[in-house]
């Protein structure tokens, strides 16, 4: 793939949900060609490697903890744009699911920079679909909401009321807060043994999975050591990882699942090939 190099432009790139092989074909094109390319705390190492002569800028966010401040992002990017680089922002999951990516594209479209956005797999269905949890079913869920869990310990625009009574709920960012989410979702209706589960790391060899119920999940999580980044999926659906689970990590042969009995989880393993994948970054 041959890009203009007259003028710059920024690719907003979705990295995917941490397997690096599932970033998609434009995507990876758009990165081997890139003269700098910007990137956050969750992209897999393995993808900076497809782009060996581009300046690599980390620009890493973490809870509570940010590397640079979002204004110095895009002025960074609108710089190099300016210098008539081709610029990728590389960014985990999908760039506009809670990635700030339309706040960038404002600031280049402000600046007058050239921009492109490449969609990338989002984690939200990702990674439920590698813990063996479809986000829709038809005899389970004929819809799910996606939200973020930065926002449900602070003034925010959730209707908690209508979340309750979604057929599927997921829930990124949101380990931090899970005690909190579940019992906001009691509080508003959610029955206590609706089943619910979180996905740490997925789609990586060190995914693991809890899953229980509303009223004991965040318990289990605690006393597993859990770590983000996860994915918190509440519903029926949650059941079908019973009988769909396919995805076994390679050197963790061991999940906790949901076994019937909302108060207890057990451990499983089935010895599963796992897909290739590698580390997560810090």
């Amino acid at each position: 793939m041959t890009m203009a190099r007259r003028r710059g432009i920024v690719y907003l790139v979705g990295a995917g949900p941490g397997d690096p092989g599932l970033i998609t074909v434009r995507g990876l094109a758009v990165l081997r060609e890139s003269d700098v390319v910007v990137y956050d705390r969750l992209v897999h190492p393995a993808l900076l490697l497809e782009a060996p002569r581009a300046e690599r800028i980390f620009a890493g966010k973490a809870a509570g903890r940010h590397l640079a401040a979002q204004e110095e992002i895009n002025a960074l990017l609108i710089a190099r744009a300016s210098d008539g680089l081709v610029v990728t922002r590389l960014k985990g999951g999908d760039p506009f699911i809670f990635g700030r990516g339309g706040e960038e594209c404002e600031a280049l479209r402000a600046a007058r920079v050239r921009f492109e956005i490449v969609p990338g797999v989002t984690s939200a269905v990702a990674v439920p679909a590698y813990a063996g949890i479809p986000v829709t079913h038809r005899r389970h869920a004929s819809g799910f909401a996606v939200v973020t869990g930065h926002e449900c310990g602070r003034d925010h625009d959730l209707d908690w009321a209508a979340l309750a009574k979604m057929p599927a709920l997921v829930v990124l960012m949101g380990h931090r807060a899970l005690s909190t989410i579940t019992r906001r979702l009691m509080h508003h209706g959610a029955p206590p043994s609706l089943p619910a589960a979180i996905i740490s790391h997925g789609t990586t060899p060190r995914q693991r999975v809890i899953t229980g119920t509303l009223a004991t999940l965040a318990s289990l999580a605690g006393g597993a050591g859990l770590e983000p980044p996860s994915v918190l999926v509440v519903g029926e659906i949650v059941r079908l990882r019973e009988t769909l689970e396919w995805f076994t990590p390679a050197g963790n042969t061991e999940s906790i699942v949901w076994c019937g009995d909302p108060d207890h989880a057990r451990a499983a393993s089935d010895g599963r090939p796992a897909a290739v994948a590698g580390p997560v970054p810090p």
